[in-house]
């Protein structure tokens, strides 16, 4: 074999090993590419480690229920009505009452002043073991734009009396502002985890994953997502 064949072969052979290396190069570039996307899709789902619900509502449904729902709500919210007595009843049947969900209401009392004074009236409940009693009320019986009246002081008692409550406690607990700093503190924890409307909504995995939406959203949203979580 003359040189020049020899310097061709040789020639040939480092052409296919650069373009092999080439590809193989290409492949762990795409490859890395493609895992960076799903790290990034996988982060942007994941919940912050960092959400503390500690002073929100009691759970309703099973403290070790695998899903939790939290509610970013306002007593004098009106998507927060509808979202109330349209997909909520459906969410316990199906979710709740049969230990696959548990519900938190966490305060963003800002739309007036009688917000964060029903808040506090709510909690005022909870002391008397009434808590989720108080907010079906509250959300059954609001009537009007924040602040027209229905949720001020006599009515917050009238509720109260309605529910079979002990009134001078309640009285007690609402003139000390016994759960003002509650209050603020879960307007905080909402205004952290940007919530910016509500009703905002968090559903949040066993494992930490977490999709989150605003507004009145129907009973198929929250199914859909909570069953792709299960």
């Amino acid at each position: 074999m003359n040189k020049r064949a020899i310097v061709s072969i040789t020639f040939v052979v480092l052409v296919i090993v650069v373009a092999v290396s080439f590809s193989s190069y290409q492949a762990n570039l795409l490859e890395m590419h493609d895992k960076t996307k799903y790290l990034e899709k996988i982060a942007a789902k994941t919940a912050s480690p960092l959400i503390n619900l500690e002073n929100g509502s009691p759970p309703l449904g099973s403290d070790v229920a695998p899903i939790t729902i939290v509610e970013f709500g306002d007593y004098q919210c009106e998507a927060c009505y509808h979202w109330f007595h349209n997909a909520r009843a459906s969410i316990i049947d199906n979710y709740i009452e049969t230990g696959k969900a548990k519900l938190v209401f966490v305060d963003l009392p800002f739309l007036g002043r009688h917000s964060p004074i029903a808040a506090e009236a709510s909690y005022c409940a909870e002391d008397q073991g009434k808590y989720w009693e108080y907010h079906t009320m509250l959300y059954t019986f609001q009537d009007g734009p924040p602040d027209s009246g229905w949720a001020n002081r006599d009515r917050l008692n009238s509720f109260a009396f309605s529910l079979d409550m002990n009134i001078d406690e309640f009285n007690e607990c609402m003139d000390s502002s016994k759960y003002k700093k509650r209050v603020k503190a879960n307007y905080d924890e909402a205004v952290k985890n940007n919530a910016r409307s509500t009703p905002t909504f968090m559903i949040i995995s066993q494992d930490g994953m977490t999709e989150k939406f605003s507004g009145a959203q129907p009973y198929s949203v929250f199914a859909a997502t909570i069953e792709a979580m299960l």
